[in-house]
């Protein structure tokens, strides 16, 4: 079966599941409904004919059993959700299958123009490859993927992260699990970030033995105050008994509201952290080791995590009942803030610590869960080999944004230091895609993840592109001096490199495109030279074939490559294959008579 239709059957199965199931609970609803009208009537006839003692123990049997009734239709409606939310990740999945994944955020929101090479390979926005790849649904979750794919982590890192991804890639129905509880949480990261910053603050009422006092006293000086004036003093007397409280609350309110604003927003981002978290607790057995120091990170205290996290989320929900408009009342007979203020420290004395820890967890978990459905989804692709020898070796290596069915792909070995492949070819013979498909994967193997060729074997490598350049208005700077200042960057990252680990790999197209052909071919020559003098790898892509001079004269440090295309009468055929040589062909006139542009005339 083909993966696609293995998707939609799994999706119509959870459909029908949680159909049955909305069934059950609808059906449910009247018999909860009978039953409450039922024993109300009943209670009634008891207390009628049996007296009052009878009536009140009837009423709290019938209180327990009733409550418990309702905690099982809640979870039997829980249960149809969940159902539903599995359903919908796996028509999800079997879209993406049609590589349709415009339903999954694209992390927009992480595009930097100054970033060494995202913009350029098309790792966030829409259609990007962060699109592609994304399954989580938190916040923490999609800016850990974010940072997998925009820094290469180290060999040690790279090799536990690809243990774990193997690991979870088999794991199909813990994930998609792990996913469809996902898919209730909304989160934002504004609102996490406060919470974090709650986390460092000193406490006012922990500390306070006054303010705890008051806690207990202020409900039986009140007490007393309703009992006397209804008793004993005149009406407005009462107001006396409001002086204490409302002293107390006037000078601890900036205190409480600061708190409040802090945690205000946490208490439902919390109750669907605590769920996912749950989920890896109770979950299967993990090997790995990556996988078992996550988990273990959830359940090393007492309580676990979700446990301790949904206690959080229970203490600010309280909290929040100052919303209420009766919380006035609350506050002036018990001191309601100040109560859960003090719950809310003493969390937080327990746990500052674990906190943030297990927020990293978590989005740690998400980000490897994303990448393993990448592996389980992409069949042909393989982990790659870090190792410390200076050569990249690529077979059947294509673009992983491009169908199957429609790639083409390439093979590919160099040196990764003091070399250059200089890569020519006419207008769309497919130069940029083939940069694109190098750095794109060098970025994968340097993320832990999976990659899209047959076989791929590299050292640790740091890539640096140059191909979007554009205008900066607000900076006032021409698109040449943009590029320019781009090539420094890179020039600089290259020099820099020589001595580390982890080398540059740079990806260069159409260099000094800017200026005229003379001062192109000197500064690309020129640039070429300098960056072999730095010991700097990569791919240049040029329509400047006498470069191709180059590597008679380089020592082995140059070598020409290119993409050809084949005219046949008004027809342009495209092989997308890489050959080595210089360009033969060109097309740009057969394109414009196509455009309607008349060549040769006037």
């Amino acid at each position: 079966m083909e993966l696609r239709d293995f998707y939609k059957k799994r999706a119509s199965e959870f459909a029908e599941n949680a159909k049955a199931l909305q069934t059950k609970y609808i059906s449910y609803s009247v018999i909860r409904l009978l039953i409450f009208v039922i024993g109300v009537g009943a209670l009634g006839l008891l207390g009628a004919t049996l007296g009052w003692l009878w009536s009140i123990l009837g009423i709290v049997v019938f209180l327990i059993l009733f409550a418990a009734f309702v905690r099982w239709h809640q979870r039997l409606q829980a249960e149809q959700q969940h159902k539903a939310q599995l359903a919908k990740v796996n028509e999800y999945e079997a879209r993406a299958q049609g590589y349709q994944f415009d339903q999954f955020a694209d992390g927009a929101r992480f595009v930097d123009p100054l970033h060494p090479y995202t913009v350029d390979l098309d790792i966030f926005g829409p259609h990007s490859f962060f699109q592609f790849i994304n399954r989580t649904a938190t916040a923490l979750g999609q800016n850990r993927l974010a940072n997998y794919l925009d820094r290469p982590a180290d060999l040690p890192e790279i090799a536990a992260r690809q243990k774990a991804i193997a690991e979870l890639s088999d794991q199909l129905e813990w994930r998609q699990h792990f996913q469809a509880y996902g898919l209730e949480a909304e989160d934002e990261l504004e609102h996490i970030k406060a919470l974090q910053i709650w986390l460092d603050e000193p406490d006012f009422m922990r500390e306070n033995t006054g303010l705890k006092l008051a806690l207990w006293l202020v409900p039986i000086w009140m007490t007393i105050g309703v009992v006397a004036s209804v008793l004993y003093l005149p009406g407005l007397a009462f107001l006396g008994f409001l002086l204490i409280p409302g002293l107390i609350i006037n000078k601890t309110l900036e205190r409480v509201n600061k708190t409040h604003v802090q945690t205000t927003h946490a208490d439902k981002i919390l109750s669907f952290y605590a769920r996912l978290i749950r989920q890896v607790e109770d979950g299967g057995q993990f090997t790995s080791p990556k996988l078992q120091q996550l988990r273990a990170t959830f359940s090393t205290h007492q309580p676990k995590a979700s446990g301790a996290i949904k206690t959080l989320s229970y203490f600010i929900a309280q909290l929040n009942v100052r919303y209420n408009a009766f919380a006035v009342l609350f506050n002036v007979f018990v001191l309601w803030d100040l109560h859960w203020v003090l719950r809310l420290e003493k969390w937080k004395a327990r746990h500052r610590e674990h906190l943030p820890a297990w927020f990293e967890a978590l989005a740690e978990l998400e980000a490897l869960s994303s990448m393993a459905n990448l592996h389980y989804n992409q069949r042909d692709w393989t982990f790659p080999e870090l190792q410390t020898d200076t050569q990249l070796q690529a077979e059947v290596l294509g673009h992983p944004l491009i169908p199957p069915g429609t790639r083409i792909c390439n093979d590919l070995g160099m040196p990764t230091r003091a070399h250059i492949k200089l890569v020519t070819g006419s207008n769309m013979a497919g130069k940029s895609t083939f940069l694109r498909t190098v750095g794109l994967n060098i970025v994968l193997a340097m993320s832990g993840s999976v990659v899209c060729a047959r076989r791929f074997a590299l050292p640790p490598l740091k890539v640096y592109t140059s191909m979007r350049t554009q205008d900066a208005l607000h900076e006032s700077t021409s698109s040449f001096y943009a590029e320019l200042k781009r090539l420094k960057f890179i020039i600089e990252a290259v020099e820099e490199s020589q001595q580390a680990e982890a080398g540059v790999y740079f990806l260069l197209d159409e260099i000094l495109k800017g200026t005229n052909s003379r001062d192109r071919h000197t500064g690309s020559r020129a640039l070429i030279r300098q960056l072999i003098n730095s010991r700097g790898c990569g791919i240049i892509a040029t329509h400047d074939l006498e470069l191709g001079a180059l590597e008679a004269t380089a020592g082995g440090a140059v070598e020409n490559l290119c993409m050809e295309v084949e005219v046949r009468g008004d027809e342009l055929l495209f092989d997308y294959q890489l050959k080595k040589g210089v360009s033969q062909s060109f097309n740009a006139t057969q394109l414009m008579r196509s455009m309607g542009i008349r060549i040769g005339e006037g």
